[in-house]
């Protein structure tokens, strides 16, 4: 073989295997970013479920400090109960699901906490739609349903994390809702007054007026002003008649 054609023959291999590289690699990391959860064993109906979520960091410069997840139909924000997570975070409920969060976690590194469910719904699969903030305000929202067409074509969105449930036990039974907590009052809020005067008031305030309304103090008063007017007159004309 000529040294020409097989100086050629290197140059365009090497070539394609560049590219190839490049392509793996540009693929590659979008496909590596997933948000997850897990329960082993998890079934329809299945009482005191441990399930497990993940979510990858997407951010080179920011750490995740809060994750928000949208409940299932079937599975109420009092039915969750925060087993483990990263250091210093916590749960707390929403309208439509919870919030873990806490200090912020170093760059790079991926969300993982563990939760119980009081009882999973009776259903085929459960998806938990997710929204990951970063420290630097960017939001990642894990929320793309599997018919959904996602990222760029290629699989490389972001879809909401799935769990699948294996089909109820012979016999298993749905039990009843967790009780939603009552509002409490918090300081500021007005509180509701009574409509009536409370009973010791009200009698007291029966002792102090006459039947057309009038406090009783009003009639004693003159009473005792007829009284002393008519008294002193008395005592006047007498001591006159004395005198004279």
């Amino acid at each position: 073989m000529h040294h020409p054609t097989l100086a050629r023959t290197l140059h365009r291999l090497g070539a394609l295997t560049a590219a190839a590289f490049v392509v793996t690699v540009a693929t590659a990391g979008p496909a590596a970013a997933h948000a997850e959860v897990e329960a082993e064993g998890a079934r329809a109906l299945g009482r005191n479920a441990v399930l497990t979520f993940s979510a990858a960091s997407e951010s080179g410069s920011a750490g995740i400090t809060k994750l928000e997840v949208v409940l299932p139909k079937g599975i109420t924000p009092g039915d969750i109960t925060y087993k483990e997570g990263p250091d210093g975070w916590r749960l707390a409920p929403t309208g439509r699901g919870y919030t873990v969060s806490g200090p912020k976690l170093a760059v790079g590194e991926d969300a993982e906490y563990v939760v119980t469910v009081r009882q999973l719904p009776d259903a085929e699969s459960l998806v938990f739609k997710t929204l990951q903030t970063y420290s630097d305000g960017k939001v990642d929202r894990w929320i793309e349903l599997d018919d959904e067409e996602s990222g760029d074509g290629h699989g490389h969105g972001h879809p909401a994390p799935r769990l699948e449930l294996k089909p109820a036990e012979a016999g298993a039974k749905a039990i009843s809702p967790t009780p939603a907590e009552e509002p409490t009052a918090t300081a500021g809020e007005p509180t509701a007054q009574p409509a009536t005067p409370a009973p010791s008031a009200k009698a007291a305030a029966d002792g102090s007026e006459d039947d057309d309304g009038m406090p009783l103090a009003v009639p004693i008063g003159i009473g005792v002003a007829v009284l002393a007017f008519g008294g002193g007159a008395w005592w006047l004309k007498h001591r006159r008649t004395g005198a004279a």
